[in-house]
């Protein structure tokens, strides 16, 4: 395995995790604000699944999203 090479592929991986996820998260918020789903004053409980089938990881990480 060259380190170099998986390091900077990992990082760009996540990288697109970060930017593409932060955009889905804040049209569905915005748009259940205007829908009236959500005042936009409260806490959401979020939680993103990393799972990588060829060595077996499922990795889970949960938080709060406060609106306000």
């Amino acid at each position: 395995m060259n380190e170099e090479t998986f390091n900077i592929s990992l990082r760009k991986f996540l990288k697109v995790v970060g930017v593409t996820s932060q955009r889905e998260v804040e049209q569905a918020v915005r748009g259940a604000i205007e829908s009236g789903k959500l005042k936009g004053s409260e806490t959401l409980q979020a939680k993103i699944v990393l799972t990588i089938d060829a060595v077996g990881l499922k990795h889970e990480v949960e938080e709060e999203i406060k609106l306000a």
